[in-house]
């Protein structure tokens, strides 16, 4: 009974991290625009804050995997909320200078604690339970995901984006005023972040939670020197590829919307922008409830090809669409991407042996550092041609993905 109330509480606290940082990813990629305006970089230079975020994830995946291993899922959990308030509060310093740089600094230092989260709640939802179930649970936590994700793009077009920039017109006085409300909001915002993660910090401190060894007992801890033959996995690296690939066109989905929407959109303001960008994660996380019950009569994997093949042909679609059809196709870009990261990283751990998860979650994290380099070259086509050409790049990348879910998710006996 006991064992059983403790894993409850266990997953109650790690569906909270789920949601903690979809609020993060969904406030990131307003920041690409708003930065743009109040700080005036370049959409190819807006593209180092996901290089930033996202390399965080590729540099810390290894080290919180190695926490995690080494001590518990508990301790590596513990830590990466630590690195997120931090970088979280380095964000004071950052808008007081109003600096770019300090911001990817403070960014990163954020992202590595996210990154960290990830590498252990990710691994350790899939084991709280039966294998059968993985996918539908690890979809259903990150249906939370899908929620913060939502509220991100709220606060950052209500709080940020209403602040219009100001035009060739305006005085010094008045882009000053500008800069300094915006900055202002900025750091009102991730404070009460930082605030939050230090309270679910304080709760994962006063509470046992079980490691997933304790939650099923066909998993023991063996060997983990042994935990580098995951690589003789087909299924595994083949997801581990198919997971750089996704979240590289997530990411650059996300951070370019506004700009493509506006782009296609005359009269569009970059608030409005922030807003359709909210009903496009409103989508994505439709995208998850709905698709997650299919999960117990279809297969994850025939799921994910179907959806990552319908992308291909919308990010085709989306090249050649105008006026409000745009914005509709692009939403619809983001309902189909909803399932793809849990149901990959569910695949692509499926059969593995305890004691070559852990490396294996920490392998698919560090995966995502696709994100942190898709942004700068989309960016630089878009700077370059339009926004239209960037997502148009996108679409062999989900032919890819829809491969790996019909193929090359088989698993080898």
């Amino acid at each position: 009974m006991t064992n059983s109330k403790n894993i409850k509480i266990a997953i109650v606290l790690v569906t909270s991290l789920f949601f903690l940082w979809g609020v993060s990813y969904g406030l990131i990629d307003v920041m690409n625009k708003n930065f743009q305006n109040h700080l005036h970089v370049t959409q190819h230079e807006s593209g180092f804050l996901q290089l930033a975020y996202f390399g965080a994830y590729f540099i810390i995946a290894l080290p919180a995997g190695y926490i995690a291993n080494k001590y518990s899922y508990k301790i590596g959990i513990m830590f990466g909320l630590a690195l997120y308030a931090i970088g979280s509060l380095l964000i004071i310093p950052a808008t007081n200078l109003a600096s770019f740089h300090l911001f990817l600094f403070a960014f990163f230092i954020l992202a590595c604690g996210i990154g960290s989260l990830e590498a252990s709640a990710n691994p350790y939802m899939v084991k709280l339970g039966d294998e059968k179930n993985a996918s539908f649970r690890i979809n259903a936590a990150q249906s939370f995901n899908g929620f913060g994700q939502f509220l991100g793009p709220i606060i950052g077009g209500a709080l940020f984006l209403s602040i219009t920039k100001q035009g060739q017109n305006a005085s010094k006085e008045q882009i000053e005023a500008a800069l300094v409300e915006n900055m202002g909001n900025v750091q009102l915002v991730y404070v009460g972040i930082a605030a939050i993660v230090i309270l679910i910090l304080i709760a994962f401190a006063l509470n046992k939670i079980p490691e997933g060894s304790a939650v099923n007992s066909d998993y023991k801890q063996k060997d983990y020197s042994k935990s580098i033959e995951v690589f003789k996995h087909r299924h595994f690296n083949l997801g581990l590829l198919a997971q750089f690939l996704y979240i590289a066109n997530q990411v650059a989905a996300g951070a370019f919307f506004i700009n493509y929407v506006v782009e296609h959109n005359e009269n569009l303001k970059d608030e409005q922008g922030a807003y359709y960008f909210s009903i496009a994660l409103v989508a994505f996380m439709i995208g998850r409830i709905v698709s997650t019950p299919l999960m117990k009569k279809i297969k994850g994997e025939n799921i994910l090809g179907i959806y990552s093949f319908i992308n291909t042909i919308l990010c085709i679609a989306l090249y050649f669409v105008h006026g409000f059809l745009s914005i509709v196709v692009l939403i619809a870009v983001f309902f189909f991407m909803s399932i793809s990261f849990p149901t990959i990283f569910a695949i692509a751990t499926k059969n593995l042996p305890f004691n070559q998860v852990k490396l294996g979650g920490s392998l698919l994290v560090m995966s995502v550092v696709g994100g942190a380099i898709m942004p700068s070259i989309v960016g630089l086509i878009n700077d370059h041609y339009n926004t239209s050409t960037g997502y148009l790049v996108m679409a062999p990348l989900f032919l890819y993905i829809a491969w790996y879910g019909f193929f090359g998710s088989k698993i080898e006996v």
